[in-house]
C-alpha cells in the first residue's frame, strides 16, 4: 500500500504541476497583441501540449487515489469532502480545456486579470485537500 500511496502522491503533484502553469498561459495568451500570431501559436501549442500531457496524470492520480480509498475504507468526513474537492479539480481540468478550446478558436472573450484570479483556485484547493489529509478534522 505504501508503494501506492507514493505513486499516487507523484502523480498528484505532476498533475498539479500542470493545473498550474496551463492558466498561466492562458494569461499570457490574453495578453498577446493581436498582430502577434507567431507568439500566439507558440503558446497554443505550448498549452495543447501541457493539456494532453497533463490529461493522463490526472486520470492516474484520480484511479490511484479511489484504489486507496478502496484499499483503506470509506471511514471519515475528511474524505468525503476530499473527494469532492478533487471532483471540483476534475471539472477546473476540463474546463481548462474548454478554455484552451476558445482561444484555439479565437474566441476567448475573458480578460488576462481574469485568467489571473482563475490561476489560483487549484491553489487554494490543494491548501484545503493536504489539510484535510494531514489534520483529518472529522
Amino acid at each position: 500500500m505504501l508503494t501506492l500511496k507514493a505513486l499516487h502522491i507523484s502523480l498528484v503533484v505532476a498533475w498539479f504541476a500542470g493545473l498550474f502553469y496551463l492558466p498561466r498561459i492562458f494569461v499570457n495568451l490574453a495578453m498577446v497583441p493581436p498582430d502577434s500570431v507567431a507568439e500566439r501559436e507558440r503558446l497554443l501549442l505550448m498549452a495543447g501540449k501541457l493539456y494532453r500531457f497533463m490529461t493522463p496524470l490526472g486520470v492516474l492520480a484520480v484511479a490511484t487515489g479511489l484504489w486507496l480509498w478502496f484499499g483503506y475504507g470509506f471511514s471519515g468526513g475528511w474524505l468525503h469532502l476530499k473527494t469532492t474537492l478533487v471532483a471540483l479539480l476534475v471539472i477546473y481540468h476540463w474546463h481548462c480545456g474548454r478554455l484552451l478550446k476558445a482561444f484555439q478558436s479565437g474566441s476567448n472573450a475573458r480578460s488576462h486579470v481574469w485568467f489571473r484570479f482563475y490561476n489560483e483556485m487549484p491553489v487554494l484547493v490543494l491548501f484545503a485537500v493536504v489539510f484535510l489529509v494531514v489534520l483529518k478534522p472529522f
